[in-house]
């Protein structure tokens, strides 16, 4: 009784018998009169277990999964969830869902299925990026971390600081970087499509990297991870240079009328 109601709730089998929820056992004990630790005597890989989950499976409708399953189940994981669920939770729950739909018993490798997912979801996600940008692009990226690229690495560091404190000097050196990362040709269209927590968590990630962490990921991933910060900073540093721009004109506003207020007033004319 307790297999048939856990599979009814969660739509797999428990692993361990210790995913039995306590308030189950002990209202189950009760009705067949015996004692609720005798649940930790039920051996989940015995003959009569199997045999139960067998008798579960035909009376609800369900299947187990094959091979063919898991590969199809991947692919629609990768294609469909990936792109824009990036908590691994979340993925193994939508799996059950979909199995679930599907009246098949979820499969025993569910973590190696979300990890073929991700891993395959992100090889599309770097294709599609370095297709988009192209030869040029992709070349003026790779520059940003190549081997004794000072240049390049003083761009990333700069790219990678917010702000100073307001100021004119703060203002010119955001139009500075603006202007620099502008010059690497990103089309504003370069993640149309794709889901905004992708590209952040993409950002995320190179923002902490050092140009040597760069260049141990594959091609493919580190300009993909380049053009995710680099594309993400261009707006963030636009926003900030209006933010700037605004800020200093109100201190600009301010220091003046300090200046007026401390000024002698003029004495009326003909006194």
């Amino acid at each position: 009784m307790l297999t048939l109601k856990f599979f009814e709730l969660e739509g797999r089998f428990p692993q361990l018998v210790e995913e039995f929820p306590q308030a189950a056992v002990d209202y189950v004990a009760d009705l067949v009169k015996v004692p609720a630790e005798n649940v930790a005597k039920y051996d989940l890989a015995s003959r009569s277990a199997k045999g139960h989950r067998t008798q579960i499976r035909e009376a609800l409708g369900f299947r187990p999964a094959t091979r063919a399953d898991e590969e199809r189940l991947t692919v629609w994981l990768a294609v469909e969830i990936c792109p824009v669920e990036l908590v691994e939770d979340r993925l193994r729950e939508a799996l059950f869902v979909r199995c679930r739909s599907e009246r098949i018993e979820p499969p025993g490798r569910v973590e190696r299925i979300v990890a073929a997912a991700r891993a395959r979801a992100d090889r599309v996600f770097c294709a599609q990026t370095v297709m988009r940008l192209g030869d040029v692009c992709v070349g003026r990226l790779l520059v940003l971390v190549a081997e004794g690229n000072e240049d390049g690495t003083a761009l990333l560091a700069s790219l990678k600081r917010d702000p100073g404190a307001v100021g004119l000097d703060s203002l010119l050196a955001e139009i500075t970087k603006l202007t620099d990362v502008r010059k690497l040709g990103m089309s504003e269209g370069l993640f149309a499509g794709c889901s905004e927590k992708l590209v952040a968590a993409w950002r995320a990630r190179a923002i902490k990297m050092y140009p040597s962490d760069f260049r141990d990921t594959s091609e493919d991933v580190r300009v993909t991870l380049l053009a995710a910060l680099c594309f993400s900073r261009q707006a963030e540093i636009t926003d900030a240079l209006v933010e700037l721009l605004v800020a200093l004109v109100h201190k600009i506003n301010a220091r003046a009328e300090r200046r007026v207020a401390r000024s002698p007033e003029r004495s009326p004319k003909g006194r």
